[in-house]
């Protein structure tokens, strides 16, 4: 039988709820990441108190905060397929392309691209401080010319936490969004085999990733929301041992780029037990409700090379699959906003298994 008009479960549905984003780094997978925000701003039901994110999170969150400022989510929406286009524009003419083999297959991958392959030598052979002398970063060009960062500083809706590594102490550096330059951006994206560290204040930084994919800790102290909705675009999972030079070293670094994630997850997962377990005082500790949006079936025969491929119908196809992604699971999740986590944490980190109701 219907509920009538005034049933509170209804009510309860189309009320706006409230979160904090996490988002991860990926290169180009970081198209699926802004179809997955695409179609949370599309939907309207939900405020975003904070994100957090590095490298193409990093600048899904700058490019939505510029165009949240200035347009609202229209505004969001209309900014990231900018920030996106630009990228895919100015990678055109790069020798980093599909092989001609793999285009008529409907193949993303750039195994057989002989500019990856040679891209791929070169890094393992040289720096960039060698290669690279006069430090050219046309991605830099790009966010410079895209994010008008004067509208990401006085964002106040919506507080941003950017990640980089400290080179010298190996810690993570949050840039908080009041403060945010094009440099704390590019250093939050800076692959130590790409790219020169950027420096900042005499402090240099690689890639945040490595410390933090995304953090998580900001958000207990700087957001009013205990629901964090993480995007992940590394898989955490993958059979198989990889037997390659190539798909060994692409499984060490999904390892260790989804490392600090589960570290806090974990952490997380320990203050839940001390609360339930009343050894903590939840008048002075909240408990944080976690929820993870990924796709990781169609993510992650991609390969690791896929992240470098900036062809308009590979990033409209990964933001097309991100919003279909996020559609299910507002499908199926809303109403768990602001009432209880979707990830089984304790079954994760317990080994049995866990329930990533992605």
């Amino acid at each position: 039988m219907a509920e009538p008009a005034d049933h509170p479960a209804r009510h309860a549905s189309n009320a706006h709820k409230r979160v904090n984003l996490a988002l991860q780094g990926g290169g180009a997978h970081g198209a699926f990441t802004w179809g997955v925000l695409d179609a949370l701003l599309e939907d309207g039901r939900i405020e975003i108190a904070a994100i957090s994110g590095t490298p193409a999170g990093a600048m899904n969150a700058v490019a939505l905060a510029d165009g949240f400022t200035a347009g609202g989510p229209d505004g969001a929406r209309e900014k990231l397929h900018h920030l996106w286009h630009s990228i895919s524009l100015a990678a055109r003419h790069s020798p980093v392309q599909r092989n001609p083999l793999d285009v008529m297959m409907g193949t993303w991958s750039l195994e057989r691209s002989w500019g990856y392959q040679a891209m791929d030598v070169m890094t393992r052979l040289f720096s960039p401080y060698q290669f690279n002398p006069t430090d050219m970063n046309p991605l830099r060009d790009i966010v410079n010319v895209c994010i008008d960062f004067d509208c990401v500083r006085h964002c106040d809706g919506i507080r941003l936490f950017i990640s980089a590594t400290n080179v010298e102490t190996g810690r993570v550096k949050v840039f908080d969004s009041r403060q945010l330059t094009v440099d704390m951006v590019m250093a939050s994206a800076c692959l130590p085999h790409l790219f020169r560290a950027v420096v900042i204040d005499g402090v240099p930084y690689w890639d945040g990733g490595y410390m933090g994919n995304p953090t998580l800790f900001p958000f207990h102290t700087h957001s009013d929301s205990a629901d964090t909705i993480v995007v992940q675009i590394n898989p955490v999972e993958r059979r198989g041992v990889p037997r390659t030079a190539h798909d060994i070293l692409n499984r060490l670094n999904e390892i260790n780029f989804n490392s600090s994630l589960l570290k806090e997850l974990r952490a997380i997962d320990f203050v839940t037990r001390l609360l339930d377990d009343g050894k903590l005082d939840s008048d002075h500790y909240r408990r944080a409700l976690i929820h993870i949006i990924e796709n990781e079936s169609a993510i992650g025969p991609l390969g690791a090379s896929s992240k470098m491929n900036a062809e308009w119908d590979f990033l409209t196809h990964l933001r097309d699959l991100g919003r279909d992604t996020a559609k299910d699971w507002f499908a199926r999740h809303y109403d768990d906003l602001g009432v209880r986590g979707t990830v089984d944490l304790r079954a994760m980190f317990q080994g049995i298994g866990s329930e990533h109701q992605g």
